[in-house]
């Protein structure tokens, strides 16, 4: 599947390479809550975080915005997973009828952190796996 970076997503994506050294394989402006969602390729997780999230730190001083990253996963089941962190997601399933709905089983207590604030971790979650892989919905059992 192929994901159309605007402009500004393409230009942060190399600011991001450039600060972390990390590779970027896609970047939401999330208006909504004034933040950068970065998807990491897998496996770069703690290259782009750095000693003591100084990359994180970093980038967010010069944008002036709140940073959230995602690593990169092959599959939907593992993408969705990883997607909802920090929460705990035991597992994905991936339901296909008139819609495709990732149902993402987390612990009671880690549903606050996969929903976030306001909705904005879900929101983030729902917004790369369907760019990435078609999945219309998440929802969390």
């Amino acid at each position: 599947m192929t994901v159309t970076l605007s402009d500004e997503a393409m230009r942060l994506i190399a600011l991001f390479e450039d600060e972390t050294g990390a590779t970027a394989r896609d970047c939401v402006v999330d208006e909504e809550y004034d933040r950068l969602v970065f998807l990491v390729a897998a496996g770069e997780m703690g290259e782009a975080i750095g000693p003591g999230g100084q990359h994180v730190q970093s980038l967010e001083g010069q944008l002036d915005r709140e940073i959230k990253l995602v690593e990169d996963a092959p599959t939907a089941e593992d993408f969705v997973a990883s997607a909802l962190s920090p929460a705990a997601v035991y597992n994905v399933t991936i339901s296909q009828n008139d819609s495709t709905v990732a149902y993402a089983e987390v612990a009671d207590e880690d549903r606050g952190a996969a929903i976030g604030k306001g909705g904005r971790n879900i929101d983030a979650a729902r917004e790369l796996a369907a760019r990435h892989f078609d999945i219309d919905e998440i929802e969390l059992t």
